[in-house]
C-alpha cells in the first residue's frame, strides 16, 4: 500500500529546510540547480511576458522564486500539501517580490483549475505521487485547459523505465549519487521513502499524455539517471 496523501503530508511539514535552498535545489535530485536554472530560462524565452504563474506542489518556494529573476510576474499561485511548506514559501517570496500570492493547500487532484488563467506553470518533484492513469490524465487536462493560449508548461520530476534492465541500472546509479551526496543510511532513507510514496511514470508515458492533451511543442530539456525536465506549450 502506498502512502496516503495525509500521510505524505505529516513528512513534508517536517522537512521544510531541505526544500528551502534556491542554490542547490533538492538535494535528493540529480542536478537539481542546473534544472532549476533550465526551466527558469526556459520559461523566460518561451514567455517573456508571463504575469502569471501556477507552481504546483511549491515546496518551499525554489521555483517561482527562480522564475522571478527572469519574469516580470505579478500574480503567483501556490499549491502545495503542506501548510508549512505554504507559509515558508509565502515568506521567501515576499521578501523579494511584490507580486500577488495566491495560496492553495491541498492536493492537485482537487485544485479547481480555471479556464485561460496562467501564462506558466509548474510542477516540480510532485507529478510522482499521482496513482492512476485517470489522475495523470485529469491533471495534465487541468493544466492545458488553465493555460492561456501560447503559455508554458514545465515538469521536473523522478521517472522510471519500461524497460526493466534499464529501470535497475538506473536505480543503481541513483543509489550510487545518494551514497556519494552523503552515505549508505541516506540512501537508504530515500529508497525506503520513495517505495512508500512515489509511482513515477516514464519520460514517454508524460511525453505522449501532453501530445494527447492538446499541447502543440514539446520539448526535453534535460535527463539524467531517474529524472527528467521537460515542457511544452498550449
Amino acid at each position: 500500500m502506498k502512502s496516503t496523501p495525509e500521510e505524505i503530508r505529516q513528512r513534508f511539514d517536517q522537512d521544510v529546510e531541505r526544500f528551502s535552498n534556491l542554490d542547490t535545489g533538492q538535494s535528493a535530485t540529480i542536478d537539481a540547480p542546473l534544472v532549476l536554472d533550465l526551466i527558469a530560462q526556459a520559461s523566460a524565452e518561451s514567455n517573456p511576458g508571463a504575469t502569471h504563474l501556477l507552481d504546483i506542489g511549491c515546496g518551499a518556494g525554489n521555483y517561482s522564486l527562480k522564475l522571478l529573476e527572469r519574469l516580470p510576474l505579478r500574480e503567483i499561485t501556490l499549491v502545495d500539501l503542506s501548510r508549512p511548506m505554504l507559509e515558508r514559501a509565502k515568506q521567501r517570496i515576499t521578501q523579494s517580490s511584490s507580486a500577488q500570492l495566491n495560496l492553495f493547500q491541498g492536493d492537485i487532484r482537487e485544485f479547481a483549475f480555471v479556464e485561460n488563467r496562467y501564462d506558466v506553470i509548474v510542477a516540480a518533484a510532485v507529478l510522482h505521487h499521482l496513482r492512476e492513469e485517470a489522475e495523470w490524465i485529469q491533471v495534465f487536462r487541468g493544466v492545458y485547459k488553465s493555460l492561456n493560449p501560447g503559455g508554458s508548461f514545465w515538469i521536473s520530476d523522478l521517472v522510471n523505465h519500461s524497460w526493466p534492465e534499464i529501470q535497475h541500472m538506473m536505480w543503481q546509479r541513483y543509489g550510487q549519487y545518494l551514497a556519494g551526496l552523503k552515505d549508505e543510511k541516506y540512501r537508504d532513507q530515500v529508497f525506503s521513502y520513495v517505495e512508500r510514496e512515489d509511482t513515477p511514470r516514464p519520460l514517454f508515458f508524460q511525453l505522449d499524455l501532453l501530445r494527447q492533451t492538446g499541447f502543440r511543442q514539446i520539448e526535453v530539456l534535460h535527463k539524467n539517471s531517474c529524472f527528467a525536465a521537460f515542457g511544452a506549450l498550449k
